[in-house]
């Protein structure tokens, strides 16, 4: 028995005074409506209505019941009407989770512009260096940089690639002497970056010679966020493999070199995920779509900025 639809038609019953007139109104049978106030009152071994060939009345019970009837059924067109509106209008708080370093240099400037567009949208964003469950952390899209994305039956969009570069102070530079191929790193302080998707023990290369790796000595410095690897470049700590997105400012600045620039490394493809596209909420949505839009160029300008920063 689908006992809200019967509610229904006992509130329609009662409104229009008879069974008729209340199957007119649902364009349903008058047996329909009849049947189903027969259906409510054996399940609640109750009698509603005293019914006539003339007319039906409520019972005291029947009373009663209406008035909750009528209060469920607003609650249940209340809530259907939040569901639907999430699916048509962008509001509410929309939980995401990015890789560190990526989300402070491309995530928030992201979530800004598009908080102009849909400022009914709260977000709460993540930073952590690892792949979250979406389902059972609770968040809404999860952005994650991966050569390849493991089998999750989670949706993906890919929405760009990132890589690294090797890069060094100009006082380290000065101090060391500049590689000129990948092999001279041996010689060279090389900081590691602690991250699942490479190895710290070696760096792999793609250049004019194809793809090129260099074993390396023992670290003197590790650390697991690519910003504060390229603190340690900065201060003249070694050469580090920075990705261009944590690189790129500090080559705005002079601060750091790009040294080996007909070479870059580490290279990565850049993935939204989120739970399904059925019936997919107006905010998460509108999030992907602007995404799809903004961010393949923000990261195609950067690459060709890099050129002017390439040091021979």
């Amino acid at each position: 028995m689908d006992t809200i639809q019967n509610m229904r038609v006992f509130v329609r019953v009662v409104e229009a005074g008879s069974f008729t007139g209340a199957a007119q109104h649902l364009n349903t049978t008058t047996a329909y409506a009849s049947r189903a106030i027969s259906d409510l009152e054996a399940h609640l071994r109750t009698r509603l209505l005293n019914r006539t060939t003339r007319r039906i009345a409520l019972t005291e019970a029947g009373e009663r019941y209406l008035q909750r009837c009528e209060q469920i059924l607003a609650y249940v067109d209340q809530a259907e009407a939040e569901a639907s509106d999430a699916h048509a209008r962008p509001s509410g708080k929309l939980k995401m989770h990015a890789m560190t370093s990526f989300g402070q240099h491309y995530v928030v400037p992201a979530v800004g512009g598009y908080q102009q567009l849909y400022p009914e949208v709260h977000v709460e964003l993540t930073l952590a260096q690892r792949m979250p469950d979406l389902l059972d952390e609770g968040y809404d899209v999860a952005l994650v940089l991966a050569q390849h994305l493991p089998d999750s039956g989670l949706v993906s969009q890919r929405l760009g690639g990132a890589f690294s570069i090797a890069c060094a102070s100009p006082a380290y530079l000065e101090r060391n002497g500049v590689p000129q191929t990948p092999a001279d790193l041996r010689k060279h302080v090389c900081l590691r970056l602690i991250t699942p998707m490479f190895p710290t023990d070696e760096w792999t290369f793609d250049g004019p010679n194809g793809r090129e790796t260099v074993a390396l000595g023992p670290a003197t410095f590790q650390v697991n966020v690519a910003e504060a690897q390229a603190v340690a470049v900065r201060e003249g700590m070694g050469v580090g493999l920075v990705p261009i997105f944590s690189a790129i400012a500090g080559l705005r600045s002079g601060e750091l070199m790009w040294i080996l620039p007909e070479y870059t490394s580490q290279e990565m493809n850049l993935y939204a995920l989120y739970a399904s596209r059925q019936y997919l909420d107006a905010k998460i949505r509108t999030w992907i779509e602007y995404l799809r839009d903004t961010l393949p160029a923000t990261l195609a300008r950067n690459q060709a900025e890099l050129r002017k920063f390439a040091r021979t």
